[in-house]
């Protein structure tokens, strides 16, 4: 690829983060370069048993954690904080160092929701992505500097989901 343009999956609907992960299957299999990156999220899912399993998709955890990131202490938060700081930084240093053709910033949104990231520092980073290189940006509530400075914006909506009903996330479904 010469040109790499910025896509941001958005909206309040069930899909983000399976449209990013189609995408990065879909690149893998045309042996692509990807890094992964999921911000606040730990636990075992089962995208990452298949990234893992793929030479082609490098995977990395930033502000990782199991608990959803309100229900963590203000001491915990602050920690989390602390943490993400170093974890950004190492992050762009990745990315200026590496040969990606596919970056993904996973609930990057929800990371700069809580303070973890500051949205300048983004949308820094999505004007000095290297040419070549895809990015993708999941979550809720994107802001309209983001949405402005993405080539494909797509928002998911709800118009109706069983976690209405009492439905809990399903393995192998939700994660």
């Amino acid at each position: 690829m010469k040109k790499g343009f910025i896509h941001i999956y958005t909206g309040d609907g069930k899909g983000k983060t399976t449209a990013a992960l189609g995408l990065t299957f879909r690149a893998a299999g045309r042996k692509r370069k990807i890094l992964f990156v999921q911000f606040l999220k730990g636990i075992e899912t089962g995208e990452l048993i298949g990234m893992t399993e793929n030479p082609y998709n490098e995977h990395l955890n930033v502000a990782e954690t199991t608990r959803f990131f309100n229900t963590l202490t203000q001491e915990e938060q602050n920690e989390m904080k602390n943490r993400t700081g170093r974890e950004w930084s190492d992050l762009i240093e990745k990315i200026d160092a590496g040969d990606y053709d596919v970056i993904v910033l996973d609930e990057i949104m929800a990371a700069m929701h809580h303070d973890l990231i500051k949205e300048c520092a983004v949308l820094e980073m999505m004007k000095t992505k290297p040419e070549k290189t895809e990015m993708i940006l999941t979550g809720r509530n994107a802001s309209s500097e983001l949405v402005g400075m993405a080539d494909l914006v797509t928002e998911m909506r709800k118009v109706k989901h069983y976690y209405d009903r009492g439905v809990v996330s399903r393995k192998g479904i939700e994660y």
